[in-house]
């Protein structure tokens, strides 16, 4: 570095400025510390707020249970000592009514009944109703009266439902998101086969973006060692072409394959004119999983293709050269010289493509229909429409956590270190 040492006369070595030379390189280290921080620290800013606080935000949604211990304090703390193996006695139908009141004159009432309903159908109307008919009740006894109000204030299970959702956390969530409930007994039983569809669609997910990642990579290769290869002003022109799809809207590219892949789009009327199927059997290529594939195959090829051109691009070309001289014919120079050097941009692209595939939903939404639509489309179901988030966020987790554990068996199997990018 350039700098000049003295050594004192107790034999500690001093800098140019007299000072003890270990501590100046540590105030130098410290201060080369603080300027990297300070560089890092946007960007650890916008992985932050963009990144760790949303998906605490969905993971505490997953598991938060406020509702009826907030606002049924009164029933909550009746219910503490109910056994649960008749209706309750009289104190807690007091506590009810006291809170059904408090609910209806807060206006509060209706989220308890919603929570409610996620686990027991029927819920929200119950607890809406007899927070209305409640305004009438003066003074007790009150057991016979709210089983007046509603029939399943007699129902044992609409109990056990109460007392279950008064605690502050619940796996309710991750119980739906995983096709399983509670039984009347309280016991964790599967849901009925007509209504297991999580399961499916998770495991649709999963072998659709498998599927696109092969496509990707039977298609991008090619692509790749063509822009690798070809004389520049051809390779640039071909680049173009790879990167048109980023400067179009991704709206606008799905419809674009909405107009291509209806029954009366342009590549049935190629095949009606070309004579590959009569014009009464047109090929049915949208709303199911067919169009989810070829649409979300032509999103995400691009992303496949600049991991593998920049890789290829580094591969010098005379190592074919070289195995061709040594007897090799073209097929098996390729095969055994050329191909082993691309693994780990395929690696790398198919890690890219398999999870921007998984968490896709503009596009399967959009021509997938009933057969193409993935997980995400009902994280975003219940996130919009039916407002449920707390299973929303069991499902963002699940799948969050199933990503995560096949990044870490890559890894385990591949490893993470070989995995480039150029």
């Amino acid at each position: 570095m350039g700098m000049a040492a003295d050594t004192a006369d107790n034999g500690v070595v001093l800098a140019a400025d007299g000072r003890p030379l270990k501590d100046s390189l540590n105030r130098a280290l410290r201060k080369n510390r603080m300027r990297a921080v300070m560089l890092v620290a946007p960007l650890l800013l916008f992985v932050l707020f963009s990144f760790l606080i949303p998906i605490f935000n969905m993971t505490l949604r997953s598991v938060d249970n406020w509702h009826v211990g907030t606002l049924m304090p009164a029933t909550t703390a009746a219910l503490a000592t109910w056994d649960g193996k008749d209706i309750p006695e009289e104190s807690v139908f007091a506590a009810l009514v006291v809170d059904l009141q408090a609910g209806a004159k807060s206006r509060q009432i209706g989220k308890v009944g919603t929570r409610l309903n996620y686990e027991k159908s029927g819920m929200r109307s119950m607890i809406t109703s007899s927070a209305r008919k409640s305004k009438k009740l003066t003074s007790g006894p009150y057991k016979a009266k709210v089983l007046k109000m509603h029939k399943k204030w007699k129902d044992l299970e609409t109990w056990t439902v109460i007392k279950r959702n008064t605690a502050p956390y619940t796996v309710g969530y991750y119980l739906n998101a995983l096709d399983m409930k509670y039984d009347k007994t309280g016991e964790i039983v599967m849901q009925p086969e007509n209504r297991r569809i999580y399961g499916k669609l998770f495991w649709r997910t999963f072998a659709i973006s498998l599927a696109i990642t092969m496509i990707c990579v039977v298609l991008a290769y090619p692509i790749s060692f063509l822009l690798a290869t070809l004389p520049l002003r051809y390779s640039n022109l071909l680049m173009i072409f790879v990167l048109l799809p980023f400067w179009t809207s991704l709206l606008v590219r799905t419809t674009a394959w909405i107009a291509m892949l209806q029954s009366q789009g342009v590549l049935n009327d190629l095949f009606v004119f070309f004579g590959f199927v009569d014009d009464q059997n047109r090929l049915q290529l949208i709303h199911n999983l067919t169009g989810t594939i070829i649409a979300m195959t032509h999103i995400l090829l691009p992303f496949m293709v600049l991991p593998l051109y920049s890789v290829m691009k580094t591969i010098p070309p005379t190592y074919m050269r070289a195995a061709l001289s040594l007897g090799a014919n073209p097929f098996v120079a390729f095969v055994r010289v050329y191909m082993p050097q691309t693994l780990s941009g395929i690696g790398a692209g198919s890690v890219l493509v398999f999870i921007l595939s998984i968490g896709y939903y503009i596009t399967p939404a959009l021509v997938g229909g009933t057969d193409g639509t993935l997980i995400s489309n009902q994280i975003a179901y219940h996130m919009q429409s039916s407002l449920n988030w707390g299973l929303a966020g069991a499902l963002g987790a699940l799948l969050l956590a199933s990503v995560l554990a096949l990044y870490f068996l890559y890894n385990k199997i591949v490893g993470i270190d070989n995995m480039k990018l150029g």
